[in-house]
């Protein structure tokens, strides 16, 4: 372990560190409609519309400035996310020239697919046929804009390798979600402002959920893997942190901790990428169906079950998306959007919250006791604490707490505050999860699951029958009865 880092060690040169730069840049600039300046007025977003009725003017419109043509509005929001976005890469030292010709390509695949996706046969609830002059749609909300731009980056990653390679340089949904994930926090903060006691009780739910939960996940997983499956000390490590905790990052965190061999991780790593698209395509319609009516113990569910922080953001977004369209059809209500998600989002972030601390318990039990080794010989400082900890994470809490402190000290800003705020947390955040959504497709191969037979089955085994029940009994016992707020 490298115990000479300095406590700003990679603020320049890390995703987790770029996720947090680009939220907060996006976070301010809203803010100063609270001195009626417009800084995200610019940025494009998607409108609903009719196949056989397109243009520009329906399909798309600026968030704010209202007199620019949305093409433009859509060209200015590829220069400023262009600029940001080749500077972070810069800066983390990709080729800069690869990176910049494959986000140009992401980016106007996302938009394409973004705009399909809004045509109403695919988006328009029951209640709106008439608006739009249809008479069917498979009124499925924005979710199938995320599910169709999933299907198209599995497309390109399993059928088009050549080119998948050469996107991989921009491919990057980690680095895209996490920055969504600090964007969430405006909406959080926004929450807060309209109903600050039911946001607590969200936010303290998901803490409790988390710690009971991963009190169970990780022992059992480890137990499994150790007597049932035979693997080595350090391999059940590395697979039981990559399934119970955290993902890819766990499992990276915890081979660093343990000093494992470097092929664990990577293998571990493969199979995370792989069962989270499962879990992506099939839990939030399975947790929609089974369980209409418990939207918040869906989405904390969710959030214990599905690993990376870019998969389970997006299993998020859709099942927000899918309960609400599932609602108004079948229950004649409209839940305000976000909560679902939110309370994904949110065990999620706990559970981030914990990884810095379990890397550090567990390089303590492998220096002290597994490798029986004395303090004189090897010692793990607390800073590891921190250089474990998930530095998004506290882009998300700087975006959460600077709105809670607007509602409670500056209340006569608050209507102000949303105007910037609303832009960013909601097109800018949402144009983060597509741009997920196709980078974790195209960087998905299933071809590399072969050879993996004895780790895919424990894998699967510990997902589906340890991971996925505990998690949704435990987000059950928490959460049963919170509802999002009804709209109108």
């Amino acid at each position: 372990m490298s115990m000479n880092r300095k406590w700003y060690s990679g603020m320049l040169t890390t995703e987790d560190w770029w996720a947090v730069w680009l939220g907060l840049i996006m976070l301010f600039a809203g803010l100063t409609s609270i001195w009626g300046v417009d800084l995200v007025g610019w940025m494009a977003k998607t409108q609903t519309w009719v196949w056989g009725d397109f243009s520009w003017q329906n399909v798309l419109k600026p968030s704010g400035y209202k007199e620019w043509h949305p093409l433009l509005s859509l060209f200015v929001t590829y220069l400023v996310f262009t600029a940001l976005t080749c500077l972070g890469a810069w800066a983390m030292k990709l080729n800069v020239k690869k990176f910049f010709l494959g986000w140009t390509i992401i980016f106007l695949i996302t938009w394409a697919v973004w705009i399909i996706g809004h045509e109403a046969h695919f988006k328009a609830h029951t209640h709106e046929f008439e608006k739009y002059g249809i008479t069917w749609s498979l009124s499925l909300g924005g979710g199938f804009s995320y599910m169709l731009a999933l299907l198209v980056g599995l497309i390109i990653g399993n059928f088009f390798k050549g080119f998948a390679a050469f996107l991989s340089e921009a491919a990057k949904p980690e680095w895209f979600i996490k920055t969504a994930i600090v964007y969430l926090g405006i909406k959080i903060g926004i929450m807060t402002m309209q109903d600050s006691s039911k946001t607590m009780e969200l936010a303290i739910a998901g803490m409790g959920a988390t710690f009971v939960a991963y009190l169970l996940f990780w022992p059992i997983v480890y137990t499994v893997a150790r007597k049932i499956f035979r693997l080595s000390r350090a391999a059940a490590a590395v697979l039981s942190s990559g399934i119970s905790i955290c993902g890819v990052s766990a499992a990276i965190a915890t081979a660093g901790a343990i000093r494992a061999k470097p092929i664990l991780p990577v293998m571990v790593s493969v199979l995370i990428v792989v069962f989270a698209m499962v879990e992506l395509v099939i839990l939030p319609g399975f947790y929609t169906y089974i369980s209409p009516d418990q939207p918040i113990v869906n989405g904390a569910a969710m959030g214990m079950t599905v690993k990376t922080d870019g998969a389970d953001g997006a299993a998020g977004a859709i099942l927000d998306e899918l309960m609400r369209a599932n609602a108004v059809n079948q229950f004649g209500i409209v839940w305000e959007e976000g909560w679902i998600l939110s309370a994904a989002v949110m065990t999620k972030i706990w559970i981030d919250v914990f990884l810095g601390v379990w890397a550090f318990i567990l390089a303590l039990v492998w220096v002290y006791n597994v490798e029986q080794k004395t303090a004189g010989h090897s010692t793990v400082p607390v800073s590891e604490i921190w250089h474990r900890f998930p530095k998004f994470v506290v882009g998300y809490f700087v975006a959460w707490f600077i709105y809670l402190g607007i509602a409670m000290f500056l209340p006569d800003m608050i209507e102000a505050a949303k105007q910037g705020a609303n832009i960013v947390q909601s097109p800018m955040r949402k144009m983060m999860f597509m741009l997920t959504f196709v980078s974790i497709g195209i960087i998905t191969d299933f071809s590399k699951l072969k050879g993996m037979g004895r780790l895919t089955l424990l894998y699967a085994i510990a997902l589906f029958l340890i991971i996925a029940p505990i998690a949704y009994i435990v987000a059950w016992i928490f959460h049963h009865g919170m509802m999002p707020p009804v709209v109108g």
